[in-house]
């Protein structure tokens, strides 16, 4: 029999039964501050959301059990896959020495650090998460940026930093294709309308990054190389998010920026050549030469991976393969049980809950396929590969039970409603709204870890909410994703991840602080964004 969701169950009380549900979020990332091992802050806060949701939201158990295994299985397939995987690809070109010659040619290109967290942690992981999304970008960020010499916080820190402006276009359009089907409003107005709000952030995310790893002054030494790798995105971004669709916003955008850098750093460099405090900074740096067959071969596990992504990022490649073998299981005792009530939904809508084992179609086997391809090009043996890859198993071994938790997590808080209640409280904050209707898909990315995910949880919410009070639906549903954005930073996933690529694994909470102020003052300057489109900026808004 199903069973309804009941948003104020403490005295009908929307602020009381708000603060309630808080209660798991607020203890899972309290304690990744306090420096509690990110697997048991997990736990500690997938047993608090089970409380709530049995307790308080009156959720039946068997319920709440199921929805606390699905969100798992899900944490493991397809997230948990891509972070193995990331991190396996990342191994092969470590252990055949060939990321030493990635190194130098990068570095020739530009030994200045700030020049190349642009590179590779705004513009190639832009081109990452236009292709695959779903915290890929920051575990090959991460990844790439130790490799050239960062340190573990700062590569984990800026990587996160980074992947901010094209989460809302990510996977090939997904969250806005996902944001139109959720709330049956047109899909290139929605694209539209996003792409009239981030460009304006593809431009501040540069500059904003580069201040963060090396203070004001760092960053104006190289203002020129800030402004034309965010505007060389922007610019795409905008033209293609109205004119084309959300589907190659990213892509797109990601190519002209690295080329747009390229050719900048070609004629202009860094008078001086920014280092971190505890390493030597220089002026001319020593160049080490490769020929183009030693580079190319360098580049090669990354050159394999950006086309296997790609391909696989494709719909007609993801339907035939989830053609050939993508077996879907209704998990039991939830499957059309709970029913979402309104206001959330406009009329009382029973959720599904069916688990899709895509293994083939998943971007993490795309991630394996080319680790074993590069392996193999690069001759190792099968055995070599199996060795490198249980290595890489062992290695990031507790991560995968955190993320497997966090998930949990967030799948009892979705079933049980009590994320609801919290949208609830935003969305109550009337001619406000418009400021705080971007935070409300800042809370859902930080809860789900997918500005997917948060649309299909707040996209009708912020709609109904919209209508309301005299918003147009499209600039409030467009808000949810592009305020989602600045969400995925801190989201326990993201961080996970982070942390897993670096090699920080229990220094959660560590990158959590580093990054925290910087995605929710990022996430209100969206809010800002917002409410004067709203209320100065109408003709903003597609009609």
């Amino acid at each position: 029999m199903p069973w309804s969701q009941i948003y104020t169950p403490i005295a009908d009380s929307l602020p009381l039964s708000a603060l309630v549900a808080a209660v798991p979020v607020v203890l899972l990332l309290g304690a990744l501050a306090l420096h509690v091992r990110a697997h048991l802050a997990a736990l500690l806060g997938l047993a608090s959301a089970l409380a709530v949701a049995i307790v308080v939201f009156g959720m039946p158990a068997g319920m709440a059990g199921m929805a606390a295994v699905y969100g798992a299985c899900f944490g493991l397939l397809p997230i948990g896959w891509i972070i193995l995987n990331a991190i396996f690809v990342y191994d092969i070109s470590v252990t055949t020495g060939k990321f030493e010659a990635v190194k130098h040619t990068i570095a020739n290109i530009a030994a200045d650090r700030r020049i190349q967290v642009l590179l590779i942690g705004f513009s190639f992981g832009a081109f990452i998460e236009g292709a695959a999304g779903f915290g890929t970008p920051v575990a090959i960020s991460a990844a790439m940026l130790i490799g050239l010499g960062f340190k573990p916080l700062a590569a984990a820190g800026l990587a996160l930093i980074g992947n901010t402006a094209p989460v809302a276009y990510g996977a090939l359009g997904t969250p806005i294709i996902t944001l139109a089907a959720v709330t049956d409003l047109p899909e290139m107005q929605l694209s539209a309308m996003v792409g009239r709000q981030l460009p304006l952030f593809s431009v501040i995310v540069p500059f904003w990054l580069v201040a963060a790893m090396s203070g004001l002054r760092g960053m104006l030494e190289v203002w020129p190389a800030c402004l034309v790798a965010g505007l060389s995105f922007a610019i795409p971004q905008f033209l293609v998010s109205n004119y084309l669709g959300p589907s190659l916003v990213d892509i797109i955008g990601a190519i002209v920026s690295i080329a747009a850098t390229a050719v900048l750093l070609e004629f202009w460099q860094p008078r001086h050549i920014w280092r971190f405090p505890d390493e030597r900074e220089i002026a001319h740096p020593g160049r080490t030469v490769h020929t183009t067959r030693e580079a190319l071969m360098a580049w090669l596990p990354w050159i394999v991976l950006s086309i296997f992504v790609f391909i696989w990022g494709l719909p007609v490649v993801k339907r035939f393969l989830n053609g050939v073998w993508a077996p879907a299981f209704e998990v039991p005792g939830l499957h059309n049980l709970v029913q979402k009530m309104p206001p959330v939904a406009r009329g009382a809508t029973v959720e599904d809950a069916k688990y899709v084992f895509n293994l083939l179609s998943a971007t993490g086997t795309a991630l394996l396929v080319s680790g074993v391809v590069t392996g193999l090009l690069l001759r190792q043996s099968l055995a070599d590969l199996a060795r490198i890859y249980a290595a890489t198993l062992v290695r990031v071994r507790f991560s995968l039970l955190t993320i497997a938790a966090m998930l949990a997590l967030g799948f009892v808080t979705r079933y049980s409603g009590s994320d609801s209640t919290m949208g609830l409280a935003i969305a109550s904050t009337g001619p406000l709204f418009p400021f705080f209707s971007p935070l409300l898909g800042w809370l859902g990315v930080a809860l789900t870890g997918s500005d997917t995910s948060s649309n299909v949880l707040f996209g009708n919410l912020q709609v109904v909410s919209a209508e309301k009070l005299g918003m147009s639906p499209i600039l409030a549903a467009a808000a949810n994703s592009s305020g989602g954005v600045m969400g995925k930073m801190i989201d326990a996933q993201s961080i996970v991840v982070a942390a897993v690529a670096t090699g920080e694994h229990g220094k959660e909470g560590v990158i959590l602080r580093y990054v925290f102020w910087h995605s929710l003052v990022l996430a209100c300057l969206v809010g800002v964004v917002v409410f004067l489109q709203h209320n100065a900026f109408p003709w903003m808004i597609p009609r």
